[in-house]
């Protein structure tokens, strides 16, 4: 059994309840202790990261740890759940259901619902899902409640689900993992047309993280493989690799706020823009609340031009160019050679209340430049 100190620096701000991912090498178990108090943190390895929350250290300061590789971690439950019965996995966060993964073939395709944010708060739109909620509208079928689409690859349209649509077909669920800190869904799918020819492979993995109440965090893998030859992923607005269709009383029409990370404020503002973030809130019984995608450096073109609508619909969609700047001359189209790989990486950060009480800039610096770490032997 060894054991290592590990150092995390904030570095300038303030670090509040951060997911961590430490490269750990083959260690399969870990304990990790506040070198400071004792106090043991929950942790876990995931693929041979070390997970854990980093609850919070001031700017300009560190924090110690100890971590001993060799023993399972302590204080595990509540954590995160991960239960798949049959087509579905669901998540849940600190005992409380947080999500629903669903994936059958009665589907054209793979789709999270319902989507419980902070606060017990349902974020997402149950139409079409559940029919004729009161209140709800009842447009565009195929937007359900948070999933992954594009409109057209070569000719396939895997966007709607109108005459002749395009399908993702679960071919394997080859992980689902929970634990104190994360839990983790790795599926294989193969995007096809309506006869059902393969048009292209993808491995996405999600990853749910503890988080406290007033928040909840997703992340989203999608890595495209070109099996089959080259694949063109064509300049359509009606697309976006990471989608949400938010509760209606959040719509930008009913008293909900679309707001990129430039501070554009609705759809005017928003929609063909280009942004590293965007976020929709609005209020939900009663409560405001709010959901953001961050996009990743090193995903294509980013940062992504956004295709958000004030009735409720937010993507991050980088092909769609000729649509978001019809007078710049030039097309969005991409083309994936054959046998090449290409990998889309979003968080998904559910929050209360608006971006600036959702700490919405902070957590996408979390996310994207996280507190440095080195290990000590």
């Amino acid at each position: 059994m060894a054991k290592k100190r590990m150092i995390v620096e904030a570095g300038p701000r303030a670090r509040h309840d951060v997911p961590m991912r430490v490269p750990f090498g083959r260690h399969k178990k870990a304990k990790l202790a506040d070198e400071a108090t004792g106090r043991v943190v929950p942790c876990q390895i995931l693929r041979g990261d070390l997970c854990f929350i980093l609850d919070y250290v001031a700017a300009g300061e560190e924090k110690a740890y100890t971590v001993q590789t060799g023993r399972g971690s302590a204080a595990r439950a509540p954590g995160v759940g991960a239960l798949r019965k049959g087509n579905t996995v669901s998540f849940t966060v600190g005992g409380r259901p947080f999500t629903d993964y669903n994936f059958g073939k009665q589907w054209a395709r793979p789709f999270f619902h319902p989507v419980i944010g902070p606060d017990r708060v349902q974020i997402t739109r149950n139409y079409p899902i559940i029919e004729r909620v009161p209140g709800e509208t009842a447009d565009h079928p195929h937007h359900k409640s948070l999933w992954v689409a594009h409109g057209d690859l070569n000719g396939v349209d895997n966007w709607s689900e109108g005459k002749k649509h395009g399908r993702q077909v679960s071919k394997r669920v080859k992980d689902v993992v929970d634990g104190p800190v994360a839990a983790m869904l790795r599926q294989d799918l193969e995007w096809v047309s309506t006869r059902g020819k393969k048009v292209l492979d993808e491995e996405r993995e999600v990853r749910v993280w503890l988080s406290p109440p007033d928040q909840r965090i997703l992340d989203l893998s999608i890595t495209f493989r070109a099996k089959n030859g080259k694949v063109v992923f064509g300049d359509t607005k009606e697309g976006g690799l990471c989608s949400v269709r938010v509760a209606t009383s959040m719509d930008g029409t009913r008293g909900g706020t679309l707001e990129n990370a430039y501070g554009g404020i609705g759809e005017a503002e928003v929609w063909g823009q280009r942004a590293a973030w965007c976020d929709y809130c609005g209020p939900v019984n009663g409560k405001l609340v709010g959901i953001a995608i961050f996009d990743t450096p090193g995903n294509l073109r980013y940062p992504t031009y956004w295709h958000a609508r004030d009735y409720g619909l937010m993507t991050a969609n980088p092909f769609g160019i000729s649509h978001f700047c019809p007078d710049s001359g030039q097309r969005g189209d991409y083309t994936l050679p054959a046998n090449a790989v290409m990998t889309f990486r979003y968080r998904i950060y559910m929050h209360l209340g608006d971006v600036a009480r959702g700490h919405v800039r902070d957590r996408f610096l979390d996310y994207v430049n996280p507190p440095k770490v080195r290990l000590d032997t």
